[in-house]
């Protein structure tokens, strides 16, 4: 008797907490579904304003979730949930956890900060935590670049914050040099003339800043010139620009009979009885 009591009344109770229980499903799962669409109408209408790609993902993250997560609280309370005493024991159960996941957090909070601070886009070709390449994700996590030989390098975004980030394409112009070993026995006067006439008519160099050569070094078999030139990298390849500068610099002193010497030794041979 006493069983069919409890029983009865653990129905009655079911019954009258179904209602709350299926409320709250329904909140719960209309906010999962009806988060990205909303994200996606704040990018568009703030996309009229910015078109920049890390603000407008940036905006579409934070919108997202923070409609996740005030409609998670709406659902918990329709089960008579205590997401007020939730909150408060998040305070020390948010901390243990957040010492577990303090990597995931870091990376996490270094990803907004990226999004805002926006050091490179991308696109951009940029050096960060000794990897060079193309920029072609910029996710919460993490930051996937493309390097020169084809490899893609994921790094998380706390290496990536905390390194210098060295960003090749953000600036329009860009100089670039290139060594040439001149022979001692030339005329460093004509050789620059010469050298000059050759750089400055390679298509891509560019005329000002002004290219320029300078001698840097006695080398061993070689006077050591270095070669000076700048190149808008919005319209040609650095890559591509230099190739040319170095082989106009080599059928000129071909051409112009400059010797540009092999390394040279000097091997004396002593006679020993």
């Amino acid at each position: 008797m006493d069983l069919q009591a409890a029983f009865q009344n653990w129905l009655a109770s079911f019954v009258n907490f179904l209602p709350k229980l299926i409320a709250g499903i329904v909140i719960f799962i209309l906010t999962l579904v009806a988060s990205g669409f909303v994200a996606k109408w704040v990018r568009r209408l703030v996309k009229k304003r910015i078109e920049d790609a890390e603000i407008l993902q940036l905006v579409f993250v934070i919108t997202r979730w923070s409609i996740i997560i005030m409609g998670t609280i709406l659902a918990l309370s329709q089960v008579d949930f205590d997401v007020t005493g939730f909150i408060a024991g998040l305070g020390v159960a948010g901390f243990t956890i957040g010492f577990a996941l303090q990597d995931i957090a870091k990376n996490f909070i270094s990803g907004l900060l990226l999004l805002y601070r926006q050091p490179f886009s991308l696109g951009e070709y940029v050096e960060v935590a000794d990897y060079a390449g193309t920029v072609k994700e910029i996710n919460i996590r993490d930051t996937v670049i493309e390097t020169l030989s084809g490899e893609l390098v994921i790094i998380p975004n706390q290496d990536v914050f905390e390194s210098p980030i060295l960003n090749y394409t953000r600036t329009r112009y860009r100089r670039d040099s290139v060594m040439i070993g001149l022979g001692y026995d030339e005329d460093v006067n004509r050789a620059y003339e010469v050298f000059m006439g050759a750089i400055k008519a390679v298509e891509g160099v560019e005329e000002e800043p002004a290219p320029n050569i300078r001698a840097k070094e006695l080398g061993d078999s070689t006077l050591i010139l270095e070669a000076q030139f700048w190149t808008d990298q919005q319209n040609r390849s650095l890559l591509d620009v230099r190739s040319n500068v170095i082989k106009a610099i080599k059928e000129a002193s071909e051409e112009h009979h400059i010797n540009l010497p092999y390394p040279v030794q000097t091997v004396l041979l002593k006679n020993a009885d």
